[in-house]
């Protein structure tokens, strides 16, 4: 004796499979993605059965919705995601460098070396920890305009001195 389960998927494929699969391929452009999203369907078609009234009305129109509704929902997750690669693509994206990470902050740190000490603290002061030019004034203890004055004055040496280092601008 057979499964009425069984039977009713099969019954569901031999009707409406097909059309399905054809619909589902141009909605979504893959005949893989349009195989999975029709299982979908068959799989919500059986869950579903006794609310759908399969006795009583086709449930093409109900099928085709359902298929319409999860190739969408397929395609708004693949846009809010990254595309995958296959392991191909991924071996030729180039790793994450520390070395040259590593190399830029030795330079910057050289660079900043080679400030004066009054133009080393200010440019510390307001570029690493983040302090306003009036933090900055009232921990030294100097007006903020010479703040100001000794941060323009301290970048411009430090840009000199990455230059001279092989940086560009």
């Amino acid at each position: 004796m057979d499964d009425p389960d069984e039977t009713f998927v099969r019954a569901l494929w031999a009707e409406h499979g097909p059309a399905l699969v054809g619909y589902t391929t141009r909605l979504t452009g893959d005949r893989g993605r349009a195989e999975d999203i029709v299982q979908e369907v068959l799989v919500r078609a059986w869950r579903h059965a006794e609310d759908l009234g399969v006795e009583t009305r086709s449930l093409r129109p109900w099928l085709f919705t359902v298929a319409a509704h999860l190739a969408i929902d397929q395609h708004r997750a693949r846009r809010s995601r990254p595309s995958e690669m296959g392991e191909t693509a991924l071996a030729t994206q180039p790793a994450p460098d520390d070395i040259e990470r590593a190399l830029e902050a030795w330079d910057v740190a050289d660079a900043l070396a080679a400030l004066s000490p009054d133009h080393r603290t200010v440019v510390v002061e307001t570029y690493y920890r983040g302090r306003s030019v009036a933090e900055v004034a009232a921990a030294l203890g100097i007006p903020a305009g010479t703040v100001k004055s000794r941060t323009y004055y301290a970048l411009h040496a430090l840009r000199l001195a990455l230059e001279e280092r092989g940086w560009s601008p």
